[in-house]
């Protein structure tokens, strides 16, 4: 199934998306958290849907998780190409020729303060910096609470799947020497359109493609990811709990900003989108 935060008449609301895309049915939860942590208790209703169907276009879709409990999770040098392509580019602090992909997944996170949603406006902040680029990527949802997760219990702790453009300042990567301050200018964290359930996708079966101003840059494969989705979860969940909600954004492809020679970085009136199998199409526009 396929859920979305939206705004209608005022109102902050969850439902559920029809299966052609079309129509979305208002859901009696407080937000997508309450929806995700009362799931079975509110599948029935779910499945008879609501009397008041709306239509997509009547909406406006939000993040589908406008303000998420705690900072999102997220995974840097995911794929072989794009470690190499960092690596290369100058702009990764401390590069060494020969140890591109790491041995642990590199996680760092994104302040829940960053998230926007799908056609909101991303800033690219001209006061501080000047190497705004993009990175598309696949987010799993976590859907009940656990620590030290096991590899093999994995897939059991997702609810579903969404899109993030994991938006970097570059120059402040790499000059403050580790990723937090790059990742989280506000606005950095385009989120959405849509949470499709784990039953209809597969972590290791996602195709993904990014577009900027209709130019595709990047087009890659889940099946490619160095470290897959429950070692990602093994790893997060070692001594730190994890609770329904959560967002752990999984890493980008080769073929951002950086990876182009020279290196093209985002500029005020680009625009950006995101396809994710199963999922959608997640398209921002910077000013």
């Amino acid at each position: 199934m396929k859920f979305a935060t939206f705004e209608h008449q005022g109102k902050q609301l969850v439902g559920r998306v029809s299966a052609d895309g079309v129509r979305i049915s208002p859901l009696p939860a407080d937000s997508m958290l309450d929806l995700i942590e009362r799931y079975e208790q509110l599948a029935a209703q779910i499945d008879t849907g609501h009397p008041a169907t709306l239509l997509l276009d009547e909406v406006r879709l939000l993040a589908p998780i406008p303000h998420p409990r705690k900072n999102i999770f997220c995974v840097g040098k995911n794929y072989r190409e794009h470690a190499y392509e960092f690596s290369k580019s100058g702009y990764e602090a401390g590069a060494v020729k020969g140890s591109e992909v790491d041995d642990y997944p590199a996680v760092f996170t994104k302040p829940a303060t960053s998230v926007v949603g799908p056609n909101d406006a991303v800033l690219t902040h001209p006061q501080v910096t000047n190497a705004v680029d993009y990175e598309g990527e696949v987010a799993i949802v976590i859907g009940r609470r656990g620590r030290d997760i096991k590899r093999a219990d994995a897939d059991s702790y997702i609810w579903g799947y969404t899109i993030i453009n994991d938006v970097t300042a570059r120059d402040r990567q790499k000059n403050h020497r580790q990723w937090f301050l790059g990742k989280s200018l506000d606005t950095f964290c385009p989120m959405g359109p849509f949470i499709v359930t784990s039953d209809e996708l597969q972590h290791n079966d996602i195709a993904i493609r990014t577009w900027v101003n209709g130019e595709l840059r990047q087009d890659a494969h889940t099946r490619d990811l160095i470290f897959d989705v429950p070692t990602l979860i093994e790893a997060i969940s070692a001594g730190c709990t994890l609770e329904p909600g959560d967002i752990i954004s999984t890493g980008t492809p080769a073929g951002v900003g950086i990876g182009l020679t020279p290196p093209r970085f985002l500029k005020s009136g680009d625009i950006v989108e995101i396809e994710v199998e199963g999922i959608g199409r997640l398209k921002n526009h910077f000013v």
